[in-house]
């Protein structure tokens, strides 16, 4: 395993993906909060039962990004990107959306401003 510090990081971000606190990712695995701020300050390595207790309740961690930061996070590909981070992709494959016409799309930003599009607004004339 990697060192303490770049487990943290590994481990934030899974709490920045889910959009949890230290405390509420405390409640969520069912360990004592004060575990959670030791890994995150690289004070603790974390325990086999911390790793299996964070595999359990979030599928989409892969056990060997966790532990070594190699392979991919959110390990499952159909799952939709967090489009509210800032380093979201554009793009979504919209065959897994639906397979209805589609009607328009509609991007709101946090400024709040917003961008529509429509099949009606890309048409060549």
């Amino acid at each position: 395993m990697t060192s303490n510090l770049e487990f943290a990081k590994r481990l934030k971000k899974v709490m920045d993906y889910y959009q949890l606190s230290a405390a509420a990712f405390a409640d969520r695995i069912d360990v004592q909060r004060s575990s959670i701020s030791h890994l995150l300050s690289g004070r603790n390595r974390p325990s086999l039962d911390f790793v299996l207790k964070v595999l359990e309740e979030f599928k989409t961690v892969e056990l060997y990004w966790l532990l070594n930061g190699k392979g991919t996070f959110p390990k499952n590909k159909e799952t939709l990107p967090d489009i509210f981070s800032d380093d979201a992709k554009t793009t979504i494959p919209l065959s897994s959306v639906t397979s209805d016409k589609i009607d328009r799309i509609i991007i709101f930003y946090k400024n709040g401003t917003f961008k529509q599009y429509s099949p009606e607004s890309n048409k060549k004339s």
